[in-house]
């Protein structure tokens, strides 16, 4: 067994509010989770508007189809959601 866990750090850089940072993310969190098929939480930064951590997790039997799978997930984020660019993502296997 797997777990796989991605932890991505998005800029959000047209926001002006909390208000309007959880507008663009709310949609993005909902998406994942139907896409994918994986669990997803917001880490850090909740109280600053340009910034956000999301959290990702995935299991299966197998750690690099866990790998590819949350790969897939920092490509599409990067082709469908362009306008919050990825600061950093990393991903880790337990």
């Amino acid at each position: 067994m797997a777990i796989g866990l991605l932890t991505l750090h998005l800029s959000i850089p047209a926001c002006a509010s909390l208000k309007e940072k959880r507008s663009q993310l709310k949609p993005l969190i909902t998406r994942l989770q139907r896409e994918f098929n994986v669990s997803v939480a917001e880490l850090n930064y909740q109280d600053r508007w340009q910034e956000a951590m999301i959290g990702c997790t995935y299991l299966s039997n197998s750690g690099a189809h866990t790998q590819r799978s949350l790969q897939k997930v920092v490509t599409w984020i990067e082709n469908h959601y362009p306008h919050l660019p990825i600061i950093q993502d990393q991903i880790e296997l337990i």
